[in-house]
């Protein structure tokens, strides 16, 4: 067969690369589109086999993504999908690099985040692709010599003549043009250091590419401080890694360790607002709503949503498409509550069947708004609770724009912060800086083990008078009673 070489990366004019395309990566991003998408890289970002790579210096999270390449062999223009594939001379193996650093700077372009020199290696032979069906094809990918990506085209969302088609009825797909058709679920981070490996072949073995090989080396030289740096976050670790747990971040936050959890599920709502209220925190309750679990409680840390009134002009670029709702939704970590801002609105829904569930399967511990649910049944069905002000059919559009995500919003009455600590239960729902929260619950629990004496102490026939405050006799009394139940413990 004959092999990728200098030529055949000369001929590219255009490099052009499918967002999602295969079921497993869809699961894993959480959303299936119903439509293709691309971005394109440049041509400048083509390599060999054997070329090495630089993750820039200053960046974490150099991306790998096993990909299968095509590469047009006569034009297309405005091509029917019967008639595409006949638009490909060859597939090849691919490897989609980028770095998660930088996609911030680049507003969905992908430019800056997976164009840069070396970012497309290609090969190592192209397998003709008259002698192939391009639904049984396989991609694998190893790293350090570890199977990581795994997977075949028979059940693409987007089959490769449905992306030559449609990406012909706007554009001219040129002689030796290349599109990145997709990556499975698997691709993750790669380290200077690491050996990088994509082959594609047939299902049946019969004709493979060989393995596409990138060694990954570190950058040495610093951006320049007239552009955008290099900046990761939580978010981006997590989609640059493919989960939580790959990158490190199962688990609660420091900011709720497991102990500190179990210790605000332990002590009452009325507790822990008696406790701020004596710090003079007396702002710190969400009112006027209501529970679609009122039995649950929930304790977790707040991410938050911001919605501002309606303007027509304003929702047509900031309501549809992955909006800041979906967005915020789509990033909400196990053991998060995801906090609306509404300003009270109740004419109309915030918050739906589908986006609940999505929450839900995330893991989020409960979502809040001051605004209207939608599918108010099906929402309430769900195990998660959902505190909201009142059911209402209509959508966001009529009164809201969601607008922005993990700011300080107001909800209910009270200023939530990214990263607080949200308590909630039939009694009420609070907001509790994570800075004060030890020392507040051990507090609580205290107050708690005071209440339970006094309260048996009235139902032993004793007055309060003296004894709820407790004066310096009950005081006594009490440790006592406290010194001679751990004794029976």
């Amino acid at each position: 067969m004959e092999q990728v070489n200098g030529d055949t990366l000369a001929a590219a004019r255009k490099v052009i690369a499918v967002h999602i395309n295969y079921p497993s990566r869809a699961a894993q991003r959480g959303r299936t589109p119903a439509q293709p998408s691309y971005f394109l890289k440049p041509s400048s970002s083509l390599a060999l086999s054997g070329s090495p790579v630089e993750r820039p210096a200053g960046c974490e999270l150099l991306g790998y993504e096993g990909e299968i390449a095509l590469v047009i062999g006569k034009a297309a223009r405005r091509v029917s999908m019967e008639d595409a594939w006949s638009h490909v001379a060859a597939v090849t193996a691919s490897n989609d690099l980028g770095v998660y650093d930088l996609r911030y700077a680049d507003k969905g372009s992908n430019l800056r985040s997976k164009g840069g020199d070396g970012f497309t290696p290609v090969g190592p032979a192209l397998i003709p692709a008259d002698a192939v069906d391009p639904s049984r094809l396989r991609i694998r990918t190893w790293h350090n010599d570890e199977l990581v990506q795994d997977d075949t085209t028979e059940d693409l969302l987007f089959p490769f003549a449905r992306l030559i088609a449609d990406l012909s009825q706007l554009l001219t797909l040129e002689e030796g043009d290349i599109i990145l058709t997709g990556t499975p679920a698997g691709a993750s981070v790669a380290k200077p250091g690491d050996i990088l490996e994509v082959e594609v072949d047939t299902c049946d073995g019969a004709l493979s590419t060989g393995r596409l090989v990138t060694k990954v080396e570190e950058g040495t030289t610093a951006f320049a401080d007239f552009g955008a740096q290099p900046k990761v976050d939580d978010l981006q670790r997590e989609e640059a890694y493919g989960s939580r747990e790959a990158a490190g971040l199962a688990g609660v936050s420091p900011a709720l360790s497991p102990e500190l959890k179990a210790k605000l599920e332990s002590v009452a709502t009325a507790t822990l607002s008696s406790q701020m209220r004596k710090r003079g925190l007396n702002n710190v309750s969400i009112d006027g709503l209501q529970a679609t679990r009122p039995d649950r409680r929930v304790v977790g840390l707040a991410r938050t949503l911001r919605y501002v009134p309606n303007r027509e002009d304003l929702f047509k670029t900031h309501g549809g498409g992955f909006n800041a709702q979906k967005k915020a939704i789509d990033s909400v970590n196990e053991g998060e509550i995801l906090v609306m801002e509404a300003r009270g609105e109740k004419g109309t829904g915030t918050v739906g069947d589908i986006l609940a569930l999505r929450a839900q399967v995330r893991g989020a511990a409960a979502i809040i708004t001051d605004g209207g649910v939608r599918d108010y049944s099906a929402v309430a069905d769900l195990q998660m609770p959902t505190y909201f002000a009142n059911p209402h059919p209509a959508v966001l559009g009529r009164r809201h724009i969601p607008w922005d995500t993990d700011i300080t919003i107001a909800c209910g009455g009270a200023t939530v912060q990214p990263g607080d600590i949200i308590v909630a239960d039939s009694d009420g729902i609070l907001v509790i800086p994570p800075a004060i929260a030890e020392e507040l619950v051990d507090d609580c629990i205290q107050q708690e083990k005071e209440e339970a004496f006094i309260f048996e102490m009235v139902k032993q026939g004793n007055s309060v008078d003296g004894l709820y405050p407790m004066n310096a006799e009950w005081q006594k009394r009490y440790v006592e009673w406290e010194r001679m139940g751990r004794q029976h413990q």
